[in-house]
């Protein structure tokens, strides 16, 4: 008798770490990317909101409506970079009472106790390892601002 028999799954030996790494490349590294952006998106979404509650505030309680649009614009971007956010593409714009922010911009604020408008701040959302082409996600905050109707300006 030989002492060299084999015995039963001498024949799988390391077969669990080849398919243990092929199902880490074929499932985890998708699953994390898809996570990556998600985050990135998730985090756009709060970096706008954000920065429209900030530069609302801001326009809210500047003096005269332009250096409360560049208060505004400024708020906004500190906002976005908050979130670690690029903050070269956040745009903001003013709407009337009522008017949804996809609408568009077009409305200036006069400042004037007891006026009511809405800030929309854009930001563009880009998604890791995507080309700049296809990457043109948006995420827009809109925050409502009530000046005071009893105030001195």
């Amino acid at each position: 008798m030989s002492r060299l028999r084999s015995r039963p799954g001498d024949g799988e030996r390391g077969s669990a770490l080849v398919e243990f790494v092929f199902i880490a490349l074929v499932v985890f590294v998708p699953l994390i990317y898809i996570v990556a952006g998600f985050s990135a998106v998730q985090r756009g979404v709060f970096a706008s909101t954000a920065a429209a509650r900030e530069a609302g505030r801001a326009i809210a309680t500047a003096p005269d409506p332009d250096i409360g649009q560049g208060r505004a614009l400024r708020a906004a971007q500190l906002a976005v970079e908050d979130q670690s956010v690029d903050a070269s593409d956040v745009r903001v714009a003013y709407v009337g009472p009522g008017v949804d922010c996809g609408a568009g911009g077009g409305y200036s604020p006069t400042l004037l106790p007891g006026e009511e408008f809405s800030v929309c701040v854009t930001v563009t959302v880009r998604i890791p390892l995507l080309p700049d082409f296809i990457d043109a996600n948006t995420a827009t905050g809109e925050f409502l601002v009530e000046r005071d109707r009893y105030s001195d300006s």
